[in-house]
């Protein structure tokens, strides 16, 4: 139902015009959306907010493109991917140990301490792990939809995911997360 529900919006934007018809659609997925790029980019609200404004642009003027061969969802995570990896690309983002070492001070903290051991440990992992696990953990997207957004094969997925997984829960036990206490 809930894609039934996209697909007339889409049709409403695509044949009538009707930027009301794709405020709703902007509306309901700008919060996951944002939160795949807020955690994409470690925490950085700004960065996300921006990159997520360009994703509903390039839907926007793309819409007429959507074949529903999947949900809308998948196909516009699909464009948020493609638009992340760009700017990665573009700006050649690279982590120097200094950055690494603020966070990390920053971590001991008690305010904001949870947040950033989350961000430092999603920095520890390659980007197509981090997308993986983004997807699944904090999205809840099945791997057959993170496999269709990000066109690797459903195993490479897995194998992204176990290995995310294994080095995440090595950090966190590291750093006095441990579950048995």
């Amino acid at each position: 139902m809930k894609e039934l529900n996209d697909i007339v919006l889409i049709g409403r934007v695509t044949l009538l015009n009707d930027k009301q018809a794709f405020n709703k659609l902007v509306v309901k997925y700008q919060s996951p959306i944002r939160r795949f790029f807020l955690n994409q980019t470690q925490g950085n609200v700004q960065l996300s907010d921006d990159l997520a404004q360009d994703t509903f642009i390039k839907a926007y003027i793309n819409l007429s493109k959507f074949k529903a061969l999947s949900s809308f969802s998948t196909w516009l995570y699909r464009i948020a991917y493609n638009i992340f990896y760009d700017y990665v690309r573009s700006n050649k983002l690279t982590q120097d140990i200094e950055t690494t070492a603020v966070a990390r001070c920053h971590s001991e903290t008690a305010e904001a301490g949870l947040m950033l051991d989350i961000y430092t440990a999603l920095e520890i992992l390659s980007r197509a792990e981090r997308t993986c696990i983004t997807l699944q953990l904090m999205e809840g997207q099945p791997i057959d939809t993170i496999a269709d957004i990000t066109g690797m094969a459903s195993g490479t997925v897995k194998s992204h995911l176990s290995r995310g997984k294994e080095k995440l829960a090595n950090y966190l036990k590291q750093n006095g997360y441990d579950r048995k206490r």
